[in-house]
């Protein structure tokens, strides 16, 4: 929902949704296309693109490189409360939900979510498919591999660095550099085992 308000947002029209079923609740009236593994996708053309809104990381990246197979046009979608530097590099098929910030020097990857209020400060780099949470916090200089998740209100000290599929848990404060595919949380976190 708060990716069709922030393309709503930006004037910009939603000819329909793909999901496993159509929604039950479905406050913007949008028409309801089919289920994207049944579908013919290539009735998007022209000026048309997609957006994989799916907050599942490893779900997100299977429909991008479903897209990317079909060579269907992707978007990147920025609310307008959102502030990003013109210093900043966004990689396509990227969501940057109300008043995310993103800093100078900071590169997010491809089919990157930064979350309501989520700050990447200066000079961080935040790898493919990874989820930032709402209100998560990245100090200056922060590396996150791909397909991590950071939960929300979190906070990772400046200069860390999170390996590749790292869970960070909700309000944990990280002051120490993450290897690959493990779980930390807690202040200051730890790894669960």
């Amino acid at each position: 929902m708060v990716v069709a308000d922030s393309i709503i947002a930006n004037n910009d029209n939603i000819l329909g949704y793909f999901d496993y079923a159509e929604a039950v609740n479905n406050p913007f009236n949008l028409p309801y296309v089919g289920f994207e593994n049944d579908c013919d996708l290539n009735f998007i053309v022209g000026e048309n693109y997609l957006f994989p809104s799916v907050g599942n990381n490893a779900v997100r990246k299977k429909i991008i490189m479903l897209l990317e197979n079909k060579r269907l046009k992707q978007s990147t979608i920025v609310h307008p409360s959102a502030i990003v530097s013109k210093y900043a590099q966004i990689e396509n098929s990227t969501f940057i939900a109300p008043r995310a910030v993103v800093n100078a020097l900071a590169f997010v990857g491809k089919g990157v979510i930064l979350n309501t209020g989520s700050i990447i400060e200066h000079g961080c780099s935040i790898g493919n498919y990874s989820h930032i949470a709402p209100g998560a916090v990245l100090a200056g200089d922060v590396m996150i591999g791909n397909s991590c998740f950071i939960g929300g209100n979190s906070f990772i000290r400046q200069g860390q660095k999170i390996g590749n599929n790292v869970i960070v848990g909700a309000g944990s404060v990280v002051v120490d550099n993450i290897e690959d595919n493990q779980v930390w949380f807690g202040i200051p976190a730890k790894r669960y085992k």
